[in-house]
């Protein structure tokens, strides 16, 4: 069944078809729409379940249902009754406007229907407005009674890149009590959606800007004011370096446990006592619980927390990875290979780290070469090539003179290999 004859079948009993929500705020950004959601006006449940008896019911109070692969919502009004994101009382009612249903809304982007019959926009809070501008801004005062909403305010100001009104950022500054009842897996979804976004740092910028990213983000929140010596790092403090690391993130992997491992790479910097700054003496070592505690508290995915503590820990040595001996370096290899983040993530992870110091891209990618030449060494001198030019099959024998090997080979070629 077409969506044009679910909204005439739904005309026909009295009620009017929108759709709403993303779909909207996409199509008037010109930006590729991904899901459908409608809004049904007009219509009982009974009467609802009886036009459409295929549509799956979600969940026992909302009055959602799933038809032919869409969702379909009937209209509704909110109250809150507890707390966190999930207390409220839905009133379901064939009575209640598209207007009233937008107002529930989040954020006035997001509060935009249009009549599925008639192509009509409703825009009764300006959202339109609000795009041309670049603004984020909340539907009423609703907003504040979902905690969840201040971390996707900050996730769509770094997506779309817009500013969020001072109205909301105090709004948001009201959720924080209530933030620490979102389970972690809401946190991390809305983080997550961050990361995959070409200006990461905007979410973590709102957040502080809203007094609120301490809440989940202590070990970012922690960066702040952990000044850095000025001579290696005039970008400011380790707070500021690491938004200019994950946002330089963007440009060179989609990976997103790698934009993770270079969010997370200097953590260690955070518990640095006062009385060592500028310095941060051993903050690699430092950052791995740190990196473990985080990943822990968001249920982030064990690979993203896994290539977090190489990138804490490996990070330092990727960047001299040119003044180090060649044994150093087979071992630095060999260690990073075989690790999840791999010798091209650490890469990605020690240039972004290099760019966080406002140094020049060309220079800083012609310093580093420690993945074309480690991958270039690892190919060329493997267990194969030492078992035919020493006639052995012992696993320790051969290890050993693998290594051996590979920094001969690196002695050899360090300087010969084409970045």
């Amino acid at each position: 069944m077409e969506v044009l004859e679910i909204a005439n079948k739904i005309k026909e009993n009295g009620g009017i078809l929108y759709l709403v929500g993303g779909a909207i705020r996409n199509e008037q950004m010109n930006k590729q729409i991904n899901d459908e959601d409608y809004c049904v006006v007009g219509l009982s449940k009974e009467v609802f379940e009886r036009l459409f008896p295929n549509a799956k019911k979600r969940g026992k109070f909302f009055g959602v249902y799933e038809l032919e692969r869409r969702e379909f919502a009937l209209a509704r009004k909110e109250k809150k009754i507890g707390i966190g994101h999930k207390e409220f009382e839905i009133e379901n009612d064939k009575n209640v406007t598209i207007e009233e249903d937008l107002k529930r809304r989040d954020i006035t982007i997001n509060s935009i229907a249009k009549n599925v019959l008639t192509s009509e926009i409703i825009d009764p809070y300006n959202g339109i407005n609000d795009i041309k501008n670049k603004i984020i801004r909340a539907t009423s005062d609703a907003f504040k009674e979902d905690p969840l909403r201040s971390y996707r305010v900050a996730r769509f100001a770094s997506i779309f890149n817009f500013e969020v009104d001072d109205n909301t950022i105090n709004m948001m500054k009201e959720t924080k009590e209530e933030l620490k009842y979102l389970s972690p897996e809401r946190v991390f979804l809305e983080f997550k959606k961050a990361l995959e976004g070409n200006n990461p740092s905007i979410f973590f910028q709102i957040l502080r800007k809203a007094n609120i990213l301490d809440v989940h983000f202590k070990e970012i929140y922690d960066l702040i004011g952990k000044q850095q010596p000025s001579e290696y790092h005039p970008e400011g403090d380790s707070y500021n370096h690491t938004m200019i690391v994950v946002d330089k993130s963007v440009d060179f992997t989609n990976k997103l446990e790698v934009r993770f491992s270079c969010l997370i790479h200097d953590l260690g910097k955070g518990i640095t006592p006062q009385n060592m700054l500028p310095h941060h003496y051993g903050h690699d070592l430092n950052g791995v619980a740190l990196v473990k505690n985080l990943g822990e508290r968001l249920n982030i995915p064990q690979k993203w927390i896994k290539c977090g503590k190489v990138a804490a820990r490996e990070h330092m040595l990727g960047g001299i990875f040119d003044r180090m001996k060649p044994s150093k370096q087979i071992d630095f290899i060999t260690r990073v290979e075989k690790s999840p983040l791999g010798l091209k993530g650490m890469q990605t992870v020690v240039i972004c780290d290099k760019l966080g110091k406002n140094k020049s891209e060309i220079k800083v990618k012609n310093e580093l070469n420690f993945y074309i030449l480690g991958k270039k060494c690892i190919q060329t001198i493997n267990g194969k090539y030492i078992k035919e030019k020493y006639k052995i099959d012992k696993e320790k024998q051969i290890g050993e003179l693998l290594r051996k090997e590979r920094i001969e080979w690196i002695k050899k070629n360090e300087k010969n290999i084409e970045i």
